[in-house]
C-alpha cells in the first residue's frame, strides 16, 4: 500500500490494517462455507493466495465495513473487529476476533515490509484453522461488528453515521477462547483468536 505524501504513520499504519482486515474477513467467510465456492475467486495478497469475493453485495458489505473503520482505527478508537456467526435464534455460536492496538505515540517512518511480513502469518494461519472451528448449523447468519474503546464523537463527517449500536445477544458465560495468531510489532499489535460459548452457557 502506497503511503500518500500527506499521511501521517499512524494513518498509513491504519491503511495498511484496513487493507489486511478485509482480505482476513474474506477468508473467514470463505473458510466457513457459508457461500459456494464460486462465490469467491482466487487473488495474490501480500505474496499469499486468498480469497476474493466475486458477488459485488458480499465484496461491497466487507468493503464498506472495513473501509469506514479507518478514521477510528487511525485514532485508536477500535479495540475488536469481530465476524460473528448466528443460529436462527439469533443467538451467537462463533466469534473470530480481531483486537487491535496502534501505538498512538508512534510518529516514525514506518516499515511497510516488517508490517506485511507479520500480516500475511494471518492469513496463512487463517487457512489452515478449520479444525479449531464448529459447523455452523442451517440458515445461519453473519456480521462485522467493531468493539470501540471510547464512542466517536458525533462529527459533520459521515464517518460516524455508517456504525449504528448493536442489539447482538451476548453470551452469559465467558467464552471459550481459542488462540490463532498474534503478533507485537511496533507500531502494531494484533490478535486473532476463535470465541465459542462455554458449556455452561444456557440454553435458548
Amino acid at each position: 500500500m502506497e503511503r500518500k505524501d500527506n499521511q501521517s504513520p499512524r494513518g498509513h499504519i491504519a491503511g495498511i490494517l484496513v487493507e489486511f482486515l478485509e482480505v482476513a474477513i474474506t477468508s473467514v467467510v470463505f473458510l466457513k462455507g457459508i457461500y459456494s465456492p464460486g462465490a469467491f475467486e482466487r487473488r495474490r495478497y501480500m505474496n499469499v493466495v486468498v480469497q476474493r469475493a466475486r458477488h459485488p453485495q458480499l465484496r461491497d458489505y466487507i468493503h464498506s465495513a472495513v473501509s469506514g473503520l479507518l478514521p477510528f482505527i487511525e485514532k485508536g478508537l477500535v479495540e475488536r473487529v469481530a465476524v460473528i456467526f448466528f443460529n436462527t435464534d439469533n443467538i451467537p455460536v462463533e466469534r473470530f476476533m480481531f483486537k487491535l492496538a496502534v501505538n498512538q505515540s508512534f510518529d516514525s517512518k514506518v516499515e511497510e515490509s516488517d508490517l506485511e511480513f507479520s500480516l500475511r502469518s494471518f492469513l496463512v494461519k487463517l487457512s489452515v484453522s478449520q479444525p479449531l472451528t464448529k459447523v455452523l448449523p442451517c440458515d445461519c447468519r453473519w456480521e462485522i461488528t467493531a468493539y470501540f474503546r471510547s464512542l466517536p464523537q458525533v462529527s459533520n463527517c459521515k464517518d460516524t453515521e455508517l456504525w449504528i449500536s448493536t442489539d447482538t445477544k451476548q453470551w452469559q458465560q465467558p467464552p471459550l477462547i481459542t488462540p490463532i495468531k498474534s503478533m507485537n510489532s511496533e507500531p502494531l499489535g494484533v490478535q486473532l483468536y476463535l470465541e465459542h460459548p462455554s458449556p455452561s452457557e444456557p440454553k435458548s
